[in-house]
């Protein structure tokens, strides 16, 4: 098969989720034989290498303009993929995903992955909400496949989009602990003597509420938070001038590699705040190294069904503040920690995630109709193997 993934800023090492997901998603369909190309959005890529991994970059201008980048660049990674006659054009996102029916128009066989209903984020005005809500409702209806990343965006598509869709999980990879300590030593942070957070600089990241409940901790640990702002923001700005106004706070930018490695390796507790994600990666990512986590009760986090001890009221930064200090005063038994690293090869594994992503592809080619699932009205399917 020949696959076109657009929807995404791009591979290898550009932040987000969803260039997380295509970064470990794709170079293991290639290992399966088929061909990938995926489209990258110019501002994004640093160096412009050909390919990663076995998949072949496509780089494709856009706009670093946060209201029309995502919509442009996909169509002009449609209009690119005329010359490459795919089989397949996988788009991710509900924002792209607004350009499907022009898709379908143009004779391609389309896959749709849902990552969450971003038009839930803060950052967004009505104009752009309305805009996302129209690109979850024309994709989720024009795809002929749609994929889900967790059982609530399941449910989503139902009852918004009124047809199936395949549940395939994110995964992380069971990483191998960093011993090295070079980029903590230049942060000034000490093994154990850290709490970790990793998000971009958006309100719906909830950092705030952190920086608000960590600061009335009395503690020497240090908050060290990984991450920043795609755009600069009147938010982001804000949240660096708080974070500065208390020495424990640590920025580190946006990290990769052993750089990151090292923060999860060393690290005695992850926070995230969130008020809105798909299927978190952070989380996951800190559980497949066996770090505690401390997590905002919303649907998508506890969907990864922890104990209630792990989560804290959404929004409350009393609640937070408390359990802060009681991780903080007491470690996580070596058990629980041996026991998410489990849970983590058993229920978001890439290489199962690939297959039953091909599974999907193989299932489109092999249907000698055009119309979308919705329209045979046939039941939600999962995918996922525990």
């Amino acid at each position: 098969m020949k696959i076109i993934v657009t929807g995404t800023r791009g591979i290898p090492d550009i932040p987000g989720g969803v260039e997380k997901h295509c970064q470990e998603l794709y170079p293991r369909i290639v290992e399966q034989g088929h061909e990938v190309f995926l489209c990258t959005r110019t501002p994004y890529v640093n160096q412009r290498t050909r390919a990663y991994k076995g998949v072949r970059l496509v780089h494709v201008f856009a706009p670093r303009q946060k209201s029309i980048e995502a919509i442009f660049h996909t169509a002009a990674c449609l209009i690119a993929a005329w010359r490459y006659r795919p089989d397949i054009i996988h788009v991710h996102a509900i924002g792209p995903s607004l350009l499907i029916p022009m898709a379908r128009l143009m004779g391609f066989k389309v896959v749709m992955t849902h990552h969450g209903p971003d038009y839930d984020r803060q950052k967004w005005g009505m104009a752009a909400k309305w805009v996302l809500k129209a690109g979850e409702f024309l994709g989720g209806r024009f795809a002929h496949e749609v994929i889900v990343i967790s059982r609530i965006i399941a449910n989503m598509v139902t009852k918004r989009c009124r047809r199936s869709s395949n549940l395939i999980y994110n995964g992380v990879p069971i990483p191998e602990k960093s011993h090295g300590t070079g980029h903590l030593d230049r942060m000034g942070v000490s093994p154990e003597k850290y709490i970790l957070a990793g998000a971009r600089f958006v309100p719906e990241k909830g950092l705030h509420d952190l920086i608000s409940a960590f600061r009335k901790v009395k503690t020497d640990q240090k908050l060290v938070i990984a991450g920043d702002a795609d755009h600069a923001t009147e938010y982001s700005r804000k949240l660096k001038v708080l974070a500065h106004d208390d020495d424990r706070i640590v920025l580190t930018g946006y990290v990769t590699e052993e750089y990151l490695n090292q923060l999860y390796s060393h690290a005695r507790l992850l926070v995230l705040p969130s008020y809105h994600e798909g299927l978190p990666i952070v989380l996951l990512e800190a559980l497949s190294y066996g770090l505690p986590p401390l997590v905002s009760d919303i649907p998508a986090n506890m969907e990864v069904g922890l104990d209630q001890k792990y989560y804290f009221r959404c929004g409350c930064t009393d609640d937070l503040k408390n359990k802060l200090s009681n991780f903080i005063g007491h470690s996580v038994d070596e058990s629980e920690k041996k026991a998410f690293k489990q849970m983590v090869a058993q229920k978001y594994n890439w290489e199962n995630i690939a297959q039953q992503t091909i599974a999907v592809y193989e299932r489109l080619l092999a249907c000698k109709s055009q119309l979308p699932n919705s329209i045979h009205n046939r039941p939600n399917r999962s995918l996922m193997r525990n």
